[in-house]
């Protein structure tokens, strides 16, 4: 990629179908972890209409009503208005919950078993995962996506303090930034798509937004007279959620991370408890990536790394600075190795994971949440000294 470039990240409000199905799959993992700190959750959600079918791979000691637990979820997005077709109170719930396969148990579980290598915990798949971080932003992350979460999270503030009667659950926001130098200079372009009541006028939606929204919420150094301000482009936006679309757990796994400035290795995080790595390991992946870019040793960094299932270690380790590094990506990389494990059963003691944490992670990115740190731990940079140290 040239350095001069212009560079686009989408983020979905709450009341997206496909963000309703990753809420509901948060919700049920983090009513299994409640009650049994060491359920095996593998949560899936669809939605269509006022259909909602809640599936999966379950077992735990917990007892739970889980067609409570969805409609108070989807209650909680702010799907009970009268006019909706997709209601917290009328959808229909079909549960489709079986136990996890005792074959997956055993290559997890921290005991022997014939034909397992070790009696430690394994990872809960094959696959890669990967971590990033930049320090565009104060959440050292890539100021696209961060600018996209930061209007739908003001959306959803506005819309639940219940003044603008008009704003409905469903949104979208994208935000192009240029770059020049690969920094980011301006704002390029904006475009919110927000769900509205039939009674609103165009001009009033496009009007508020603008003013109310992006102007108070994006940096203003960054909005200029060239700036373009695309709201609800389509024109109308009455129909929307489930009724308008189809939702399914873990269809927006690039807003979930990193907006595409970063790789993603193409797990799905919600509805996942941490023994799936596609979940906790991407979440170390983050923690790392940002401690290297805390510590100063790089301005941006990239880290992937890739399990077999049933097996403890990482098969690979991979480390890459894009050139910004202040040491070699290879002395990096080995002081990444001596300061942290990357074992299931480390990760998840590193970062404290066996706790119903997860609805807070489910909207507006999963990386770049600064605010609670006590549950998001992977956004905490309290490695980077040992990082720094150990790469001279």
């Amino acid at each position: 990629m040239s350095k001069n470039y212009i560079f686009s990240s989408e983020s979905v409000g709450e009341g997206h179908p496909d963000k309703v199905c990753d809420t509901i799959s948060d919700a049920v993992l983090d009513a299994c972890l409640e009650q049994d700190k060491h359920s095996r959750v593998a949560c899936e959600t669809y939605a269509k209409s006022n259909l909602v079918v809640v599936g999966g791979e379950i077992t735990t000691g917990a007892k739970l009503d889980f067609n409570a637990i969805a409609r108070q979820a989807i209650r909680e997005i702010g799907y009970v208005n009268d006019d909706d077709v997709f209601h917290a109170d009328k959808v229909l719930i079909m549960n489709a919950i079986t136990s996890q396969s005792p074959d997956i148990a055993q290559g997890v579980d921290a005991r022997k078993a014939d034909g397992k290598e070790t009696a430690e915990q394994g990872a809960g798949d094959q696959g890669l995962m990967f971590g990033y971080a930049s320090n565009e932003t104060p959440e050292l992350m890539p100021a696209p996506i961060m600018y996209a979460h930061q209007l739908g999270r003001e959306l959803t503030r506005i819309r639940k303090a219940g003044n603008v009667r008009w704003l409905r659950p469903d949104a979208k926001s994208q935000v192009s930034v240029q770059y020049v130098d690969d920094q980011p200079v301006r704002i390029a372009n904006v475009v919110v798509s927000t769900q509205h009541s039939h009674d609103v006028k165009h001009k009033t939606i496009r009007e508020f937004i603008i003013e109310e929204v992006v102007k108070k919420v994006l940096p203003k150094h960054l909005l200029d007279k060239k700036t373009v301000y695309l709201i609800n482009p389509t024109g109308r936006f009455v129909v929307g959620g489930p009724q308008g679309d189809t939702g399914l757990t873990g269809r927006k796994i690039i807003v979930d991370s990193y907006g595409g400035m970063g790789r993603h290795g193409g797990g799905a995080f919600s509805g996942k408890d941490p023994s799936k790595v596609d979940r906790s390991a991407a979440y170390m992946g983050r923690y790392v990536a940002k401690n290297i870019v805390a510590s100063g040793l790089a301005s941006s960094a990239e880290i992937q790394f890739a399990y077999a299932i049933g097996y403890p270690d990482p098969v690979s380790v991979c480390v890459n600075t894009f050139g910004t590094g202040k040491v070699s990506d290879e002395a990096i990389e080995r002081a990444v190795c001596e300061v942290f494990s990357f074992k299931p059963a480390d990760i998840v003691k590193q970062l404290n994971l066996l706790r119903p944490i997860y609805s807070k992670t489910t909207n507006y990115g999963h990386f770049g949440k600064v605010d609670d740190l006590s549950s998001i731990t992977w956004e905490r940079t309290d490695r980077a000294a040992a990082l720094k140290k150990a790469a001279k």
